[in-house]
This record gives C-alpha cells, structure tokens and sequence, in this order.
C-alpha cells in the first residue's frame, strides 16, 4: 500500500510538471509574437524617434521603411480598429457645397476680438446644412447653441455698455445687498432648492437650516450582488448640505466651497457618518470623515480652537477611553474622575433637527442642536464671497432656511478690483513673423480673475514678451447680457479674447479647439499650437525647450498620453455606444495641456471645412481620434510626459493643472526664485 501511495505522489508531481513547462512554453511563444509591438509603444511613449527591432536593425529611422503606418495600428487591429464613426451616420453621404464659404467671414485677413464672427466652425454648416435631416445629439446641442450665440451677440452689440455696465458693474456699485435672507420650505421645494446668497459669506456670517430627515429607503447596488449572496439591496438614508459658486459653463456643475453630506444609513462603513469636501471644476478634494471618533487636539489640525470631528456614541455604545479594570483601580485609590458625556449621532431618521453653519476665521464650524459637531478648514482656492448660493438636497425635508452677518457687497462685482486695467498687461498686436508657439487657452465669460491671473503670471514669461509665443483665450458667450457686455469691454481693452459668438455649454467644449486651431492656422504663422484651461499654468520658457528636443522629422503631438483608456458606460459621466461605439478611445493626450504641430491642425481645419470631421463631446479624446486619422497617412510623434499635469501639480512640472488665481501667483513667485515648486494648499 505505501508503494502505491509513493507512485500516485510522483505521477501526480510528474503531471504538474509537465502543466508548468507547457504554461512556460506558451509564454514564450506570446512574448515571442508580442514584444515588437510593446518595444514600438515603449519608443513611442519616450519621445525616442526609433527602437531597436530583433533582428538586430534601428526600425524608425530608417529612410526605407514605411513611415506612414499607425504607430498604434498594432494595437487596434481587428477587433479594436472599427471606423470611428457614429452607428446611425455609418452609411451617411456628406451634404453638397450648395455655396462656398464666404472669404469675409473668416478668411486671412486679421480676426478682431470683438468684431469677427465664428461662423465657419459650426454656424455656417449648420445653415447650409438641410434641416430635415436627421442630426446627432451632439449637432443639435450646438447648432440650438449657435443660434442662441448670435441672438446674445447681437444683444450684446445693442447694449448700452457705458451707463449699464460702467456704472453699475464695472466701476462696482450695485445695489446693496441683504444683511440677512431667508426661505420657507415652501419656497425652497418649489424652486431648484437653492437659497441665493447675493454677495456670498464672510468671516462671522451664519446659516441655520431646520429640516427632517427621511427614514430609511431601499437602493439597489448590483455591486453587493457580485460581492456577496442577496438582492443588493441596502437602506439608504443621507442628505447633502452645500455651498456652492456660481455656475460658468452649461453642463458644468458648480464649484462646491464646502460640501457637508451626512450619512444616517448606507455607508460602506456601516456607521453613521458625516463627510466633508470640495469640488473644483468636477473635481473633487480629499474627503474628511468623521465617523464617531474624535480627531486629534493638536494645535495643528484644529479649527479657530474647535476639533474637526467630536465624538459621539457608535452602535449605541459609549467608547470610553479608560477600560473597565482602569476605571475600577482609580475609584479603588481614590483618584477623581470628570463625568465624561457622550452624545449620540446628532441627526436621526424621522427627528426635527436644526443645523447652524458657520463661517469663522480658519474654516467653517457646523453646530446641530446648539453642540459643536465638526469643523472643516478653508482651502485655498475656494474663498467666502464666492459661496453665492446653499443647496440642501437628498433624503430630508427642509422646513426653513435663516442666514445672518452676511456681507453688504461682493468684491467681485466690482470688476476693476479684478480686471486691472494697466497697459503693462495688454497684449501685443500679432507678429507679422513667424512665431514657435501659439496657445489658446479655453476659458468661460465670467473667470475674470482666472484670465487677469494668467496675465499677470505666465503671459509675462521671456518667450512671450519676445514675441517667439503667442497667447490669446476663445471665450463663448454667457446667457446674461450684462455679463457678455463686460467680456466685450475686456475683449476690447487687452486685446487678447477670441469670442465664439455660440452659448457656451460643456459638451461644447470640442468647438474652442477646432476655433483654436483655425486661429494658429489662418492668423499666426506657428510652428506648434498648443491647448490648455485658465486654470493651468504653463511654463512656457520649459515646454519649449520640451519641444525642441523632439525630432522634426515627423507631425508632433505632446502631452500627458492616455493608452487604452474605456469609456464609462454607467454613472453621470456615461458615453452610449450611439456617441462612441468602440471598446477603448484612441491615444490621446489629457485636456489640460497639449502640444500639437501646425500640419496636424491645418488637417482638422480642412477636415472640419468639408465637414468629413467627427465631433464627439470629450475634446481630448476628440484630438486623439483626429491625430490618429491623421497618422494614418503621415508618421506623427507621440511624444508623452507625466510633467504635463493633469491632475494638480508635481515638482518640476511643465503644466499644473487646477489652479486658482491665487496659486498662480503663487506659482509665478516660486518661479521668479528659480524653483518650480508646486503651491498645494487647495
């Protein structure tokens, strides 16, 4: 019997062995087919212009070999290379030219800021385009969003600027604002459930808000199904408290200075939670949470004196600090102890609360019921005059709404303590030479103080005032006229505003690129165009020497690179299959910040001339899928780096992305000491 036990061990050994050289051998013959392609990716992504293949030879330099295949076209073969068009256009013919585009409208001649009309990128195709026709999403949002423009435009040319906007806007005298507001829960339920902050929250301003929460309701999460037997069904009870700015864009969501979400019920935790944040252009900070445990009491982490979460009973059950047997022993030698109070969570489910907001020197300090609750710190970026508005949403009912202290006057509104109407910051008329780079910069009507802060800080850098890089900002139009005629006195003093007349909107952001690349096109002799957002700061004096590191053998497209990236499918963000219908997005550099040469952007003016352009809602991804159509025909090189930011900023970066005016100066000032150091203190 021990014999054959021992010959079922070895047989059994001599089976796996044989499973582990078989798997050994079928990784050899996958890397054997596989490495070229990952070696081209590797030079692709590291600048180089050529790597070296098996056999041995340079595969990239060489002038025999053919340079006009995809880089990526290995990796989008087959099943990953359909023809990214939508589903229903597949089979679409292109409208006729039923006239040619007027040279007027937008030909070689110099484009004025306030003057000159858009109309070639969308407008005008879209009034030659039959209306009968079936049209995407996407085209019917901009072409209701053209028409719009041009009625606001002409608004704007009719308005009375001098006695409107000059004496009430610009040179800061609006009415005075309220000492205090309130809101019924009427009120409040019959609106968008917003209460309006006219000149938003200073130090000492408060906000009380009476309200009930719901009990409990049933949401289905298919993520527990997957992670555990049941139905995915969990109680849910929470509510959102925020203070929030104004809004910029259509389709944007405002920013949030201070977010306060407490959570009854349905927290990954399983406890009763309260959660703080903030949200910045979509994107949101680092969350505090306080789950029942008190923070630390150092000098450091408090609030004007106040921890930033206090303690209260969890699962019923006071925490307390000493343990039974050390409770006994110091009642046995007559040590005195303090009575320790615990409270419990401070909101429950179907019981009135009142909760007072309050704004204080460091940070905002919440109260429920007359007990301090918690604290959240300031962040810089985020200031009390923009807190223009308080929503509270989710599983309550409000029943009234009080804010006192509140200021009589909103800086902002007085323009020229944010425009700085010097001549130092006007821009330069544009260069009858050629240049090395042009930047156009997407910004929205109002970001007044992001625009002047770019003036002030990266627009004063060497290569700019040397006139070797150009700068301007495309800005579309707002729908209150007061705003648009401000831009339009801005546009007109500092010159350096390309107004868009169409309503700007978020998914429409695509239409500032194609706008920024006809402008290096048709109005400045560049060698390379350059994308990036007013909340980005550029150093413009280091992308250039990126730049001429690179080969100018081949088409150029720089930035923070994406490969094989998915599309959301689900969620808030969501892309159907109708606006995308591929698996993954081609390689594409993030919206931010991206350089692309002048022969790439002469082929998506031409493209979107003869409307044979794809426009899809994300523009980076749109200028991937544009780079890689062009690719296709003549080599491009995809040059990638991580100090292209996307999200915030790195030591010795090239782009630092969401920054407030106030860390741009900051920026600017490190970089004046000769240290690109980041200002992280949103």
């Amino acid at each position: 019997m021990k014999r054959i036990r021992f010959e079922t061990s070895n047989t059994r050994r001599f089976k796996l062995s044989h499973l582990l050289f078989g798997i050994a051998a079928l990784y050899l013959v996958f890397i054997a087919f596989k490495f070229p392609h990952f070696l081209e990716i590797a030079a692709l992504l590291s600048g180089d212009d050529s790597y070296m293949g098996l056999d041995g030879e340079m595969v990239g330099d060489n002038g025999d070999s053919d340079l006009s295949k995809p880089f990526f076209g290995s990796v989008y073969k087959d099943t990953f290379h359909r023809k990214l068009e939508d589903n229903e256009n597949l089979e679409a013919p292109l409208m006729p030219r039923k006239e040619p585009l007027e040279k007027g409208k937008g030909g070689s001649r110099p484009i004025k800021p306030l003057q000159f009309r858009y109309g070639r990128i969308t407008g005008e195709i879209m009034r030659r385009r039959n209306r009968t026709n079936e049209l995407s999403v996407l085209e019917r949002m901009a072409d209701e969003a053209w028409t719009l423009g041009l009625k606001a435009w002409e608004e704007v040319e009719k308005f009375d600027v001098k006695e409107t906007v000059e004496n009430n806007i610009y040179e800061g005298k609006p009415e005075s604002c309220p000492s205090w507001v309130s809101m019924s829960g009427e009120e409040l339920a019959s609106g968008d459930r917003v209460t309006f902050l006219p000149c938003g929250l200073a130090a000492g301003s408060s906000i009380t808000v009476v309200g009930t929460p719901h009990y409990a309701h049933k949401e289905f999460l298919p993520q527990l199904v997957r992670r555990r037997n049941g139905d995915g069904q969990v109680m849910v009870s929470q509510f959102m408290v925020e203070l929030q700015g104004l809004k910029s864009v259509d389709g944007e969501d405002p920013p949030k200075i201070l977010h306060v979400n407490p959570r009854l019920k349905g927290d990954w935790s399983l406890r009763p939670v309260i959660e703080h944040n903030t949200c910045y252009r979509m994107q949101w900070g680092t969350a505090q949470r306080c789950d029942g445990l008190p923070s630390k009491n150092d000098d450091d982490v408090l609030v004007d004196g106040y921890v930033r979460c206090e303690k209260w009973m969890r699962n019923g059950v006071v925490d307390s600090k000493d343990s039974k047997t050390a409770s006994w022993f110091k009642r046995f030698i007559g040590r005195e102890q303090k009575p320790e109070v615990t409270w419990p969570y401070p909101f429950a489910e179907g019981r009135l609360f009142i909760l007072t907001l309050r704004a204080g020197v460091d940070g905002f300090h919440i109260n429920v019921g007359g007990r301090h609750v918690t604290s959240f710190p300031y962040r810089t970026g985020f200031t009390l005059e923009d807190a223009t508005g308080l929503a509270v949403k989710g599983d309550v009912n409000v029943h009234s709404v009080y804010a006192t202290s509140l200021p009589a006057s909103h800086p902002s509104f007085s323009l020229q303590r944010v425009l700085e109407m010097s001549s130092k910051w006007k821009a330069d008329p544009l260069p009858n030479t050629s240049i090395r780079l042009f930047i156009g910069v997407l910004s929205a009507t109002n970001h007044f103080a992001e625009r002047m802060a770019i003036r002030k800080t990266w627009m004063q850098s060497a290569a700019t005032k040397s006139s070797d890089v150009v700068v301007r900002f495309f800005v579309a139009l707002n729908p209150r006229k007061e705003v648009n005629a401000v831009l339009k006195k801005e546009a007109a003093y500092f010159g350096d505003i390309v107004i868009l007349p169409f309503m700007d909107r978020y998914e429409l952001v695509v239409l500032k690129t194609i706008a920024i690349c006809e402008f290096g096109v048709q109005n400045v002799t560049a060698a390379y165009i350059m994308k990036c957002d007013d909340d980005t700061f550029v150093r413009v004096d280091t992308v250039l020497k990126e730049i001429k590191g690179i080969s100018g053998k081949k088409s150029l497209y720089m930035g923070n690179l994406n490969l094989l990236h998915r599309p959301l499918r689900s969620g808030k963000w969501a892309v159907t299959y109708e606006e995308w219908p591929e698996e993954v997005y081609p390689p594409y550099a993030n919206g931010p910040g991206y350089i692309i040469s002048i022969d790439i952007a002469k082929y998506i003016v031409s493209q979107h001339g003869n409307q044979s352009l794809r426009l899809f809602k994300m523009e980076d991804v749109s200028m991937g899928m544009w780079v890689e159509q062009f690719n296709s025909s003549m080599a491009v090189q995809y040059s990638h780096n991580w100090k292209f930011c996307q999200y915030g900023c790195m030591e010795g970066y090239y782009t630092a992305h969401y920054q407030s005016p106030r860390q741009m100066i900051c920026l600017w000032d490190k970089l004046a000491r000769g240290r690109a150091q980041c200002c992280n203190f949103r």
